[in-house]
């Protein structure tokens, strides 16, 4: 093997500085749902030289072999045929360092549970992804998970609360596990956004890419793929957005991925080339892990406003948003920034999640939509706040947080200018129409993002 290769994402996002102060994730435990780990020695081991795979569990084999797991020990070694879930693990901790002592991961010292309930084309059931995520909160206790990487979507089918995926990731985050979601490769067009990166609790991330240019920030830019909001119950997403372009990881060369994409693999060293906002969410991912073990109190809603009151809008030379609030959120994430900030009460204002889940109360965002088809976002009194949807006042406006963030009880439903209304079921795009009373087939299937060209 050669020289362990840099990985600049690291620095980008400002994690760097916050490795050489000793904070590496160590003592938190990331779980990532995806389509299985790879055992390499830079993400099977952490940054102290220690083992660090708490637990895997196989949903997909333990359906076909249930005896597998009957002992209720959760160490049965997975694989990892289609190379996903080790790429986007390799992103968030690959704990192997440069010549120069630069890190490759996030949190190179995070531990890790893996749930696979993904195969080797990178599909998987809403049933098995339902049960990889009840698993993932049943032991998080147990093996004191903190953060959730979601690296996959499906097209929205209902409203978020009526969706058995979202349900469940609200559980999760309701129990004190930050949850990171893509926002989906099916940008750039207005709702793209894919279930869950749809559920407004959570954090959800677009892509940006270096231009093949780490050094110079300049001609950074957000990726075309990345998935933008609003989402179609009115909310601002992606919340943030982190590097997802042409992201080095580690890579199973037997996976699905580099056999159909080989151009991308380094063979010899076992490396490839990736892009998505699987791969941005993975960067915010690690960057939780740095913030829960500088302040291991930090509730979920607390690491969400902290990582985005710290993240950086992107702005024209002319000082204006280089992109709307549905395309970039609150901006590029800064892990330093974000360990040190002092931010608490500014994230889902005005939502209720343990009303959400009992069925009591579900809510709406701040997003219009206008006559000639784009969108803007109104303040609580119905205002439009600018046509970006920021108040640009040196950054935002902080009363209760970002206004375009907060949540509103979802009362009639929101009169889209089509004339549709949402509480009576809407007409996508695509003429799917569906109501309140839609439900999701466990037997229908989503998927890992797919693949777009490297960027």
């Amino acid at each position: 093997a050669g020289a362990v290769k840099p990985t600049y994402f690291p620095t980008l996002i400002g994690a760097k500085a916050l490795h050489s102060q000793g904070l590496d994730g160590y003592g938190v435990t990331i779980a990532v749902l995806d389509t299985g780990l790879w055992k390499k020695t830079a993400i099977q081991d952490d940054s102290r030289g220690q083992f660090r795979i708490l637990a895997q569990y196989d949903v997909i084999a333990e359906r076909a072999k249930p005896d597998l797991y009957s002992d209720g020990k959760y160490d049965v070694d997975i694989d990892d045929s289609n190379g996903h879930g080790t790429h986007v693990t390799s992103i968030a901790i690959s704990s192997d360092r440069t010549v120069s002592g630069d890190y490759q991961g996030v949190a190179p010292g995070a531990r890790i549970v893996a749930v696979r309930a993904f195969n080797a084309n990178g599909s998987g059931s809403y049933a098995d992804v339902l049960k990889g995520l009840d698993w993932i909160v049943k032991n998080r206790v147990k093996y004191k998970i903190r953060v959730l990487n979601l690296s996959f979507g499906a097209r929205p089918q209902s409203h978020y609360w009526a969706d058995p995926l979202n349900q469940a990731v609200m559980k999760a985050w309701q129990a004190g596990i930050v949850v990171v979601a893509s926002a989906g490769n099916g940008g750039p067009q207005a709702r793209t956004i894919t279930a869950p990166g749809n559920v407004p609790y959570v954090i959800t991330v677009g892509a940006i890419t270096d231009n093949y240019t780490p050094a110079n920030l300049a001609d950074d830019r957000l990726a075309s793929f990345s998935a933008a909001g609003p989402t179609d119950e009115g909310f601002v997403k992606p919340d943030v957005v982190a590097p997802g372009g042409h992201m080095l990881g580690w890579m199973p060369p037997h996976g699905q991925i580099p056999r159909s994409h080989p151009q991308f693999m380094d063979v010899d060293e076992e490396y490839f080339t990736m892009s998505g906002t699987s791969q941005a969410a993975a960067a915010v991912t690690g960057t939780v892990a740095l913030m829960l073990q500088a302040q291991p109190a930090l509730t979920p809603d607390q690491v969400k406003c902290r990582l985005m009151s710290a993240s950086r809008a992107a702005v024209s030379s002319a000082g204006k948003p280089a992109y709307s609030v549905f395309q970039q959120g609150a901006g590029l994430i800064n892990a330093y920034d974000a360990v040190y900030s002092s931010n608490y009460g500014c994230a889902n204002v005005g939502l209720d999640i343990a009303a959400d889940i009992a069925g009591v109360k579900h809510f709406g965002g701040p997003a219009r939509q206008k006559s000639d088809g784009s969108y803007y976002v109104i303040d609580a009194n119905g205002q439009p706040i600018n046509q970006q949807g920021y108040l640009w006042n040196n950054g935002y406006l902080w009363n209760q947080g970002y206004l375009w963030s907060n949540g509103y009880l979802w009362n009639q439903g929101y009169l889209w200018s089509n004339g549709y209304l949402w509480s009576n079921g809407y007409l996508w795009n695509n003429g799917y129409l569906w109501t309140n009373g839609t439900t999701v087939n466990p037997a229908s299937t989503m998927s890992i993002n797919n693949w777009v060209n490297q960027e």
